[in-house]
């Protein structure tokens, strides 16, 4: 499990683990209670978001960079390519030239 979905489910045990205890050990009245298991929630919902947008953004961060390396290893395949076409013309030229020359010297 990766460091970000560890912290995730701490914060959920932590959370949950708060709310019984808060329930249990609660002096207040029960309304005060439930508006603040509600104030909990809220906050908790709000945290969840933010790690939720965080987790997308360091995605999709990823995806651009995977993006980006493809691109270039593509540019550097097409240019040996390039390379290696130019080079295999350059022998088929020579080559033909000292066939030509060959059947020249051979009259």
């Amino acid at each position: 499990m990766s460091d970000n979905g560890k912290i995730l489910s701490a914060l959920l045990l932590g959370a949950a683990a708060g709310a019984v205890l808060g329930l249990l050990f609660a002096p207040g009245k029960g309304s005060d209670t439930r508006k603040n298991l509600q104030g909990s929630a809220e906050d908790l919902i709000g945290k969840l978001s933010d790690s939720i947008s965080e987790g997308k953004d360091m995605l999709m961060g990823l995806k651009d960079r995977a993006f980006a390396k493809g691109e270039e290893l593509k540019h550097k395949a097409v240019a040996k390519a390039e390379g290696l076409k130019d080079a295999a013309e350059d022998e088929i030229n020579a080559a033909k030239q000292k066939m030509k020359q060959s059947s020249q010297t051979a009259y």
